[in-house]
């Protein structure tokens, strides 16, 4: 699977979950074994795309390569020229955000909204890859409804508009996160098309990891909630795919030692305030995964007040440790 200059066999990536994967979370998963991690997904309008916001999601800087920005927009010209100001500020590749099933998302006409409007569709997918000189990339859904699936097709015209490799989660906009991932349909737009095809929705283990690919036939694997509280995903993936070999979850040290260096990332990237805030949901995932009184340690850390008293909390706390690496 060629991207540019990069090369890759069956790559694992962390999804680019708004208000999750910040710069912060990204390395982490990097360095436990995801190949690439797009940023955060970013608004194309022009207003929203100078907000303080924007700037620290599009800030790729620190990044391991390849360093990939996603948009989302219904305005062609508006997605050009944020494609085009996103690699003026570094970025490697631009990532076109189609699939995104939140309201306020959709009500603007983007994300997975823009599957009712193939014309529409094309008109921006020709746009951006006409904007710059960067590897263009598509991530989207099976359809809006199930009535309405229309990944083939989506995935055709992105082919013959210039789009370099697919994303689909396997599931409709109306679907949300609910029910299962439409394997056979992704399977469906692998066959159809040259281009790379990687597999998202409903990866949460190693083994599920190999019966996708396995089933899809997919180019690569797209990782999204599964890895919140668990950066190590990755690595026990990565392993059983490899040769078969089935890790272990993180022990008491590695937890500990993980814990603390994202909690201090997020104070540093978003000053003490909003990173003690923004601390609150990730440390609450890494608890409720892997601790058996997750729930209660949860709850006491979300009373800490400062930055301080946190790392003091993380330092302490009794930790007894369990998960599933299956």
């Amino acid at each position: 699977m060629q991207l540019g200059p990069y090369t890759f066999d069956k790559p694992l990536i962390l999804a680019p979950m708004a208000g999750v994967s910040d710069r912060v979370f990204r390395n982490l998963c990097r360095a436990e074994g995801a190949d690439y991690a797009p940023a955060e997904m970013t608004s194309a309008d022009p207003v929203l795309r100078n907000s303080e916001q924007t700037r620290r999601r599009q800030d790729v800087s620190e990044d391991h390569g390849p360093r990939i920005v996603q948009i989302a927009g219904a305005v062609p010209a508006d997605m050009a020229e944020a494609a085009r100001a996103a690699v003026a500020q570094g970025a490697e590749i631009i990532d076109i955000n189609m699939g995104c099933p939140a309201k306020r998302v959709c009500q603007r006409l983007a994300g997975s909204a823009l599957l009712r409007d193939e014309p529409l569709v094309a008109q921006i997918l020709a746009a951006v890859v006409q904007a710059v000189s960067v590897p263009v990339t598509l991530k989207t859904r099976t359809g809006w409804d199930p009535s309405e699936r229309n990944a083939v097709r989506i995935a055709r015209l992105a082919e013959d508009l210039g789009i370099q490799a697919l994303t689909l989660h396997g599931r409709t906009r109306a679907c949300g996160y609910g029910g299962a991932a439409e394997y056979d349909t992704i399977a469906e737009v692998k066959q159809a098309v040259r281009i790379p095809v990687i597999a998202n929705g409903d990866i949460t283990t190693p083994a599920q990891a190999a019966h996708v690919l396995a089933h899809t036939g997919a180019d690569g694997l797209m990782i999204g909630r599964a890895a919140q509280g668990d950066p190590w995903i990755f690595r026990r993936i990565q392993a059983r795919l490899k040769d078969g070999t089935i890790l272990a979850g993180p022990g008491e040290d590695a937890l500990r030692t993980t814990l603390r260096a994202h909690v201090s990332g997020l104070h540093l990237l978003y000053g003490e305030i909003m990173g003690s805030r923004i601390a609150r949901k990730h440390v609450g995932w890494y608890l409720q995964r892997w601790h058996a009184d997750g729930h209660g340690l949860r709850a006491a850390f979300n009373r800490l007040q400062s930055a301080a008293a946190q790392l003091d909390f993380l330092n302490h706390y009794n930790n007894d440790c369990y998960g599933d690496a299956a």
